[in-house]
């Protein structure tokens, strides 16, 4: 079976390592803006060319006889790329255009959330200009600004963190208000973490629970990223997310989907829920029509279910019939990003990978030249500790990233018993 995996970034690094697991024997290709050289190298080809050039990506899989793709990143699901794909008569994992709008328009999403009556929603607002706009932020008193459109995980700002005040808060949606509507919301006080699942239209096989860590720098400090690092434990949960807690998020996703499913267009990939644990349970924060970068490298590895199999189920609406498994092992996961990210970052700097030890590794933004590895200013590369417990997992991964040189940047924090137990007071203290 010849299939195609969209994207090069540590996400697609990933999925592209449990295809090549595979006991169906796939033979993969790949399309991805730059070189990354941990896909190209489980690549029969590849094409580099930007992901959201429809014509050339689905000429491409005519080309080379895909039978299935997994698409990895947002941008090509906004442009169409997974209805081109089935247009064309070719599987796709990723949702079409009408449903993959539940990540790439915020007002959509929570419009739809409400509209439908699923759980979970906080109050919101979506505003396309300033009447009302400063009224409405002094009523919650304490707000999350967001655009409605796609902004790679950084164009959230929450008061009591990147805004003092409301009317830091107003300034800040009035200056988003020139290129986009802007959702308002109550800020939410809690924990966040992420439930992510494979989707057939229907039925959800669920990925074990995630933490990320958007803050560039230890104890939670610092701008926004995409992400610079993640865990799991070995029981599926997080060490402040009960069983009911997750059952309650799960069945929030099982309602969203189900309320898609209404539509004429059926949900048909990855959905990804990014929730915040608060008094009164979980709340969503957002969902994703992706796989998150990355949490993804947190659970793929774990995947013990044929991705083949997997990819199959999702594509004809068959994952009941699937028992999709993972291993009960905890993972961490950290990133090496260049010096200065994500406002000032250094770019076309060489990095070299030494001896990592017992940990994974999977190339990210950068691209591949004379044989040698150089940042492109986004994340570089990530390592991930698979082990028994969250704190033995962190020690690999963490001595993983000791060996890795360059001009670049990780945090330490993320996976150690310090900074697990603080998001477990925290939590402790919110449910009193």
């Amino acid at each position: 079976m010849n299939v195609l995996i969209i994207g090069g970034g540590g996400r697609e690094n990933a999925i592209a390592d449990a295809i090549a697991r595979s006991k169906r024997n796939p033979t993969l290709f790949a399309v991805m803006a730059k070189k990354n050289p941990g896909i190209a190298a489980l690549c029969e080809d590849f094409l580099l060319v930007k992901e959201t050039d429809v014509e050339k990506v689905v000429g491409y899989a005519k080309e080379k006889g895909i039978e299935m793709v997994f698409i990895g990143p947002e941008a090509p699901l906004a442009v169409g790329l997974a209805d081109a794909f089935e247009d064309a008569g070719i599987g796709a994992v990723g949702p079409r255009k009408d449903v993959a709008r539940i990540e790439f328009d915020k007002a959509w999403a929570r419009n739809f959330m409400k509209d439908n009556d699923i759980e979970g929603c906080p109050a919101f607002k979506v505003f396309s200009d300033k009447e009302g706009l400063q009224e409405y932020i002094e009523e919650l008193g304490s707000v999350a600004i967001k655009p409605a459109g796609l902004t790679g995980g950084k164009g959230v700002k929450v008061m009591g963190d990147q805004l003092p005040d409301t009317g830091a808060a107003y300034d800040y949606a009035v200056s988003l208000l020139e290129g986009d509507n802007v959702v308002v919301e109550e800020n939410l006080v809690g924990e966040e973490f992420t439930v992510q699942a494979f989707v057939d239209g229907k039925n959800l096989a669920f990925t074990p629970c995630v933490q990320d860590h958007k803050r560039a720098f230890e104890n939670d400090l610092g701008p926004n990223t995409g992400g610079m690092g993640s865990y799991s434990d070995s029981d599926g949960l997080l060490p402040f997310v009960t069983i009911d807690d997750l059952y309650r998020a799960r069945e929030i996703m099982k309602a969203t989907i189900t309320a898609l499913g209404a539509t004429e267009t059926p949900f048909k990939g990855m959905l990804y829920g990014q929730f915040i644990l608060t008094k009164n349970g979980p709340k969503v924060i957002e969902f994703n029509a992706r796989f998150g970068d990355p949490e993804a490298m947190n659970v793929l590895p774990l995947l013990k279910t044929d991705m083949i199999d997997v990819m199959a189920a999702v594509v004809k609406g068959t994952l009941d019939e699937l028992d999709v498994e993972f291993l009960k092992r905890a993972t961490v996961c950290k990133y090496a990003v260049p010096a200065g990210y994500p406002d000032e970052p250094s770019k076309d700097k060489e990095v070299v990978v030494g001896d990592i030890g017992d940990a994974l590794l999977f190339y990210s933004s950068v691209y591949e030249k004379d044989g040698k590895v150089y940042t492109t200013g986004s994340r570089a590369v990530a390592v991930v500790g698979v082990a028994s417990s969250i704190t033995d997992a962190e020690k690999i991964a963490q001595n993983a990233l000791e060996n890795i040189t360059g001009d670049l940047h990780f945090r330490r924090d993320i996976g150690t018993p310090e900074l697990v137990q603080r998001r477990v007071t925290h939590m402790e203290q919110i449910r009193g």
